[in-house]
């Protein structure tokens, strides 16, 4: 526009006109931008909201370090803008991932006008609180590790009726603002299903819950599978002990004698007490133990340990680990943070990133223009829903995959990592030990 405006000053009024008056003609035109002459600002900043301190450290630090490395990684990415990341963490007064503080830190981000999209949340708790928000701002959230399907899906086929009938609420606008790169827990949780009784040939389960939404939901999926495969479901179904005592449930496990014990939920939320309370206990030690993704940490693995039955645990992509493509990728993440702090879901946060920064690009590719200033809330919402629009064309090659968006903002890539708890560099670790496409 100044250039422009300028040049129409000089045609109309004379060249020795212009000069007496140019700094009139000039500054009510100045822009904060190089967007192709346009007023938003040159800046653009970028989210994250993770349980990054606390017990659930273990989980979501390796994830955010992952974002922040792809964000590291892109600055030359959008010419003319720069990139600002703003890492949130969600973790609560009691130490653990809390949905209210989620929720919280999303409505911040979403006061920013300059924050064009956020990576996260961790846990499907959280994103169940946080979703509303984003959805009615409207703003990108997208996640490398929320499984549980009724987030996204609704119908008998996937048990999200009646009370988890979630999407009216989680999406009242109607339209999809947020989206994932993991496997939802119907095929999580059958997976395990079927590779604890196909496999491994276990028969009899017993199953505990940790009364989140992700761990009731992916204990009810492999309630369902194993039933379904003809396995039997002995004892009662439990839940999580508040005072992370299992005493009793020790008990019951040992009178009603599985061959494998199934948690749904995280390590933080009881998963490393109750396994180790059935360590520590001569009846039970023996027991094989399984759980999604949410025991899946190094943490869980040492705190533990090798002894006593095999434990296993699942993750909701591939196994970046094993693939030539990603060898980069975990050397400069190494490199950066330290090869321990290395997580389940690193590769997941750079994926998430890289989708989120690839559709931002090519937003102001299409014109969209930025917002002027972090007040700007018009132009964010403008801006905001250009991203969204960009995100649902994802078509992207990265660590973790292929991945495309179907209508409900899941990825099309849909594949089950399996691991068992194993001396891995003299330590205990989470040893991968198969990889299956889910059904």
């Amino acid at each position: 526009m100044q250039k422009r405006w300028t040049r129409m000053c000089a045609l109309a009024l004379g060249v020795p006109l212009l000069l007496a008056i140019l700094a009139a003609c000039g500054p009510g035109t100045a822009t904060t931008g190089s967007n192709g002459g346009g007023s938003g600002s040159t800046t653009i900043k970028v989210a994250t909201d993770f349980p990054a301190s606390g017990q659930d450290t273990a989980n979501g630090k390796p994830a955010q370090n992952g974002a922040e490395l792809a964000v590291n990684e892109s600055k030359n990415l959008i010419p003319g803008y720069t990139l600002q990341f703003v890492p949130k963490d969600d973790v609560g007064a009691q130490g653990v991932n809390d949905p209210d503080t989620g929720k919280k830190n999303v409505t911040e981000l979403i006061g920013d006008a300059l924050v064009a999209g956020i990576v996260g949340p961790f846990n499907s708790a959280v994103a169940q609180a946080e979703m509303p928000v984003a959805n009615q701002a409207p703003i990108v959230l997208i996640s490398p590790s929320n499984t549980n399907q009724c987030l996204t899906q609704e119908g008998a086929n996937v048990g999200c009726t009646g009370a988890q009938d979630k999407v009216p609420t989680l999406r009242p606008s109607g339209k999809v603002t947020y989206f994932r790169l993991a496997t939802t827990d119907d095929h999580q949780g059958s997976v395990i299903a079927d590779f604890l009784f196909q496999k491994k040939g276990l028969k009899k389960a017993y199953v505990v819950d940790d009364t989140t939404v992700y761990g009731v939901g992916i204990a009810n999926v492999f309630v369902q599978e194993w039933q379904k495969l003809g396995g039997t479901i002995v004892g009662n179904r439990e839940s999580k002990q508040k005072s992370n005592d299992y005493g009793g449930t020790v008990a019951n496990v040992k009178a009603a004698n599985p061959d494998v014990v199934f948690y749904g939920g995280t390590d933080s939320q009881g998963g490393t007490q109750l396994r180790q309370q059935l360590l520590n206990d001569s009846g039970t030690a023996n027991l094989a133990f399984a759980g999604g993704d949410g025991i899946v940490t190094t943490a869980f693995a040492q705190a533990i340990g090798t002894k006593g039955g095999a434990t296993y645990g699942t993750v909701a992509k591939v196994n970046e680990t094993v693939l030539p493509a990603a060898k980069s990728f975990i050397d400069n993440y190494d490199k950066a943070y330290g090869a321990d702090q290395y997580g389940a879901y690193s590769a997941g946060g750079y994926d998430c990133m890289k989708v989120l920064l690839n559709a931002i690009k090519s937003a102001i590719d299409s014109g969209a223009k930025t917002p002027k200033d972090s007040n700007d809330s018009a132009g964010a919402k403008t801006f905001r829903q250009a991203v969204i629009d960009a995100m649902m064309k994802t078509d992207y090659n990265g660590i973790t995959g292929h991945h495309t968006f179907d209508k409900n903002g899941d990825t099309t890539n849909k594949v089950i990592s399996i691991y068992q708890v194993a001396d891995v560099n003299s330590k205990p670790d989470f040893k991968f030990i198969d990889q299956i496409a889910a059904k």
